[in-house]
Formats: C-alpha cells, sequence, structure tokens
C-alpha cells in the first residue's frame, strides 16, 4: 500500500472514531422531557419575609424534579406594581391576601393556593432592654422605631390599617424613626440595634436568635393568610402550578414553612399527578366533561368520572365508596349524603319536559294525556335517578302516577337511554329533562311541563375525606366559572350559581 492511501485511509477511520465518539453519548442520554420548555426555570416573584422557607423548598424541588425556581425579592407592594408593568414570571408570592386578592382583581393571577398564616408583632433586642410591653411605649422619646413602607411591603400595610381602624396609626407614625423597603430589613435593623423596635411578622422574628417577641393586642387579631399565586400570563402554567402545588403540600413545602416558625394551614397531600374520583349523575355530562378534560391538563392531575344515576351513586356512597366530589341531579339526593360532604353550591337546574315523537302526532299536550290507553311511555327510574324521583312525587301529588302505569313500557336510570329508545320508535313518549332534548331537537320535539316541582337545581359538593380539599376547590372554581357556564348553558341547563360576596 502506498503512502498516500495509507494517508486517506487513516483520515476516514479517524473521522468514522470522532463521529461514534459524538453519536454514542448523545445516544446514551435520555431525551428531554419536553421540548426545552420545562428546562427553563420559573420565576416567581417572593415577598422578602419569606424568603427562608420559599428557597428550601425550591431547593428541595429542585433536587427531586430537575426544575429550578428563580426567585425575585421585594415587597409584597413593590412587586405587585412591578407585576403590572411587566410581562415576566410564573408565580406571586405575597406576604398577606389582601395583596393576593389585588392582584386577582386586576386580572393578573389564576388559581391561588392558600400556604400559611402570620401576625405581626414588636421585635426587640433580646432581654428586651427598653421593656416594652406596649404600643405606647414605641412612642417614648427613648425608643427609636423601624418599619417596613406601608406603600411597600405587606406588613407595613397591615399595621397601618388594623392601627388606623383603631384610632392609633397617626400618634405612631410620627414616631417611627425609619421606614424600610422589606420586612427583613427592619429586623436586621433591631438585630443591629439601629432601632430599639421594629413591627415585623412573627415568623420573621422567631428566625432571629437575638430577637424576641411582643405581642400586643391590636395585633393578636390580625393573622394574615400567605397564598401564592399563577401568574395569567405565565407561558409555563402546568408547571408552575405543579409547583404551587408542591409548595402547598402538607407533606412536602408545609413543613418549611413550620420549620421557620410559620403556622401552615390544612393542605393537600403530595402527588406528582394527583388521582381524583367525581361522581356526577349522567344528566350533567354533556355540559361538565370539557371543563373536566382541561382542568386535567392544567393541573397535571386525572380524574375519574362515574356517571350514572343518583340513586344509584347515593346507593355506592351508603356502601362504602367515597369520591372526591359529587356534583347531583337534584338537592334531595345532595342532602341524603350531606355527612360526607362539604357545604354544597348550587350549580345549574333543568327543566322537566313531555318528549314526544317529530310533529307530536300523538297530540300529548299534557302530563294527563299520558294516561289515554296505547300510549308508549318511558319514565325515569323513580329509585336509581333523582330525575325519576322528582318526576314520581310530581305526578303522585297530580294522583296520575296509577292511571299512566299501565302504559310505562320502559323505566331506566338515566334519560340519555330513554332518548334513544323514543328516537329509535320504541316509545310515543317520556318525561326527562331539558339538556336530554337539547341535542335531538330536530329529531323530536318537547312540551313544558308546567309545575312547581318540573325544575330540579343540581349542587356540586366536595368530599369531606378527601385528600386534596384545595385542589378540589380549584375545581369548583373551574365548575363555576363563566366558561363552564357558557358550556352549561349550550346543553339547556339554566344557571345558577351565585358567588360569595367578597370579604
Amino acid at each position: 500500500m502506498n503512502k498516500p492511501w495509507m494517508l486517506v485511509t487513516g483520515s476516514v477511520a479517524a473521522m468514522a472514531l470522532l463521529v461514534w465518539g459524538l453519536w454514542w453519548p448523545a445516544r446514551s442520554r435520555p431525551a428531554a422531557t419536553t421540548a426545552g420548555s420545562e428546562q427553563k426555570p420559573l420565576l416567581m416573584f417572593c415577598a422578602a419575609g419569606l424568603q427562608a422557607p420559599v428557597e428550601a423548598a425550591a431547593h428541595d424541588y429542585e433536587q427531586a424534579f430537575g426544575v429550578r425556581v428563580q426567585l425575585q425579592y421585594g415587597g409584597s407592594g413593590a412587586l405587585l406594581s412591578n407585576l403590572r408593568v411587566t410581562h415576566t414570571g410564573d408565580l406571586y408570592l405575597a406576604a398577606d391576601e389582601s395583596y393576593t386578592r389585588s392582584a386577582r382583581a386586576m386580572g393578573l393571577l389564576a388559581e391561588i393556593i392558600p400556604l400559611a398564616r402570620q401576625r405581626p408583632v414588636i421585635a426587640v433586642a433580646r432581654g428586651n432592654p427598653k421593656q416594652i410591653r406596649t404600643l405606647a411605649d414605641l412612642q417614648r422619646p427613648d425608643v427609636r422605631v423601624g418599619m417596613a413602607n406601608p406603600e411597600a411591603a405587606s406588613i407595613g400595610r397591615t399595621v397601618r390599617e388594623r392601627l388606623q381602624h383603631a384610632g392609633q396609626w397617626d400618634a405612631l407614625a410620627r414616631h417611627i424613626t425609619v421606614f424600610k423597603p422589606t420586612v427583613n430589613d427592619v429586623a436586621n435593623d433591631v438585630k443591629l440595634g439601629t432601632v430599639d423596635a421594629g413591627i415585623v411578622w412573627d415568623a420573621t422574628a422567631q428566625q432571629y436568635p437575638e430577637l424576641e417577641l411582643v405581642t400586643v393586642p391590636p395585633f393578636d387579631a390580625a393573622s394574615e393568610t400567605i397564598s401564592i399565586g399563577i401568574l395569567q400570563r405565565s407561558p409555563r402554567a402546568a408547571a408552575a402550578l405543579r409547583f404551587a402545588r408542591y409548595l402547598g403540600a402538607r407533606d412536602r413545602g408545609l413543613k418549611r414553612f413550620q420549620e421557620f416558625h410559620y403556622d401552615p394551614v390544612a393542605g393537600d397531600a403530595w402527588a406528582e399527578q394527583p388521582e381524583l374520583v367525581l361522581y356526577s349523575g349522567a344528566m350533567l355530562r354533556p355540559g361538565l366533561e370539557q371543563t373536566l378534560q382541561q382542568f386535567q391538563e392544567r393541573e397535571g392531575c386525572r380524574i375519574t368520572t362515574v356517571y350514572n344515576g343518583c340513586g344509584i351513586l347515593v346507593a355506592q356512597m351508603r356502601a362504602g365508596q367515597r369520591p372526591d366530589a359529587y356534583f347531583s341531579c337534584d338537592t334531595s339526593f345532595m342532602n341524603s349524603v350531606a355527612d360526607l360532604y362539604q357545604p354544597p353550591v348550587d350549580v345549574v337546574d333543568n327543566r322537566l319536559m313531555i318528549i314526544v315523537q317529530k310533529h307530536n302526532p300523538k297530540n300529548l299536550h299534557a302530563l294527563s294525556d299520558l294516561t289515554r290507553p296505547g300510549i308508549r311511555l318511558g319514565l325515569p327510574d323513580h329509585e336509581k335517578s333523582a330525575m325519576g324521583n322528582v318526576i314520581w312525587k310530581m305526578l303522585v301529588q297530580l294522583k296520575l302516577y296509577d292511571a299512566l302505569r299501565p302504559n310505562l313500557a320502559v323505566e331506566s336510570p338515566t334519560g340519555d337511554f330513554l332518548i334513544n329508545q323514543i328516537r329509535t320508535g320504541s316509545l310515543d313518549a317520556i318525561i326527562a329533562c331539558h339538556s336530554n332534548w337539547t341535542g335531538v331537537r330536530d329529531h323530536l320535539d318537547a312540551v313544558p311541563i308546567e309545575h312547581p316541582l318540573a325544575r330540579l337545581t343540581q349542587p356540586y359538593a366536595v368530599g369531606r375525606e378527601t385528600r386534596y380539599p384545595h385542589l378540589m376547590a380549584r375545581l369548583e372554581d373551574a365548575i363555576t366559572s363563566a366558561a363552564s357556564r357558557a358550556r352549561f348553558e349550550s346543553q339547556g341547563f339554566g344557571w345558577r350559581f351565585q358567588p360569595a360576596s367578597p370579604p
């Protein structure tokens, strides 16, 4: 082999080894879980006083799931002002609920998850050398007082509002030596002796071994809830919501809050993908399914939905089944399992109708017409169905039930089955709800029923034993949202939900 040929052969072999060396490690590495979006850090605007527990929980989360949370600190008010003019970020954590409510009212927040509680106290150097015991002591000429700026920090605004209500703010404000941007700045000033006393959160004071706290009556009832909100504009809302769930989990992030002397709420259990069970009356399915699908995608949970007649569902619950929530076809069935659920909310209602063949060939215009000989009638089962139970009560009240029983050809736990039967020509008439008829109005006609019992209300309630009470509360928010209302109304339901008045 001549020398040029040997050089060419060697070069080709070296190139092959280089390509293999680059390709094999790449082949051995696991593929990224997404197209890069999950690899970017989440940006969280965090009240400065909450730095200790949040940093610890964010570190835990990164170690467990490889997702970094970038924290930007400031006073709650200053951060909120920043959020109004910027277009970045995923999460906002304020030191009290008033800022969270304000952010939601401005359209900045979607979901909100409560985390912990704290209250204002007076922080002094250990041993309390100035013997400060009351708010009046802060007005002595020998006492230098520090406080966070009410326009920038949550503690400052909370204290100002409480003392204004008690008529004590103006006197104290005149004796404040210095206003600081954050509660941590105030605590540090007390620690360094720059001031003799500072008004801070109780959890903040307890994080400084050099300080002790003094409780005073105006602040004892000023407990504030710390809540985290997901920004409406977040480009990674599902990932942000997942971290917020972690932070608010009683067996994950809330342990860190407790470690740093906060009073944690009764949070949800942690699960990467929570498994939920929802029992629902079958009639609600058309208006409900799209809302549930969107909720699962956003929350990263999985909902097993059991649709059936409410009599059957209630029997299953009484036999020991414990779904996370129940959406009943009628108030009476919800009342029968009220001990298993939180107080329900009325969401929608539905009207009973006589549904007949197109053009009503049998001339059925009233309930009494259903007693005529030869009419093939279908009714919901009055023991297995909420709708059937109400119809049965109505017919008994009108003294028609016994008269039409000879015409009763079919009983079913669900209205959908009756619709299928009348569409095939097996029945002349059925009694069902407006929502059952809405999807087949081109093929069947309907006659409204005028009777006080001919309108059913559908309530929703969260189970008392659910492991995810806050997640289920957010599902309630989704079910009672404007988008959900539009879906239910398009299916023939009426809207009943009335939001609670803001505190």
